[in-house]
């Protein structure tokens, strides 16, 4: 099952739900498949790493970021902050622009 996602790598997005709550964020990775998206220091887990010396990694508990549904995050406008995502169609192009006003939010 592929959805159809409005939310790019590197878009600033910000957190509405959840234990991370009023977060801001830029999208490090995004995955259409399962509908999430992993958010830079949001929903921060603790992971147990081994050692590896091939790859020169020290053992022990790394934090990393966890997935988080794109239901829960917004994305923010750099004009009037966080906003939802409309469409405009100009000649070939679908842009997205932002739902209060109007800005375009593709470079």
């Amino acid at each position: 099952m592929h959805t159809k996602v409005d939310i790019r790598r590197n878009d600033t997005v910000k957190v509405i739900t959840g234990r991370d709550r009023g977060k801001q964020g830029g999208v490090l990775r995004v995955f259409p498949d399962k509908a999430k998206v992993l958010v830079e220091h949001v929903m921060m887990v603790k992971k147990s790493v081994r050692p590896n010396r091939q790859r020169n990694i020290k053992g022990g508990i790394a934090e990393q970021e966890s997935a988080i549904s794109i239901s829960n995050v917004m994305i923010v406008c750099p004009t009037c902050g966080p906003s939802r995502i409309g469409h405009e169609v100009k000649g070939e192009k679908r842009l997205r622009i932002c739902r209060k006003c109007d800005a375009p939010l593709d470079k």
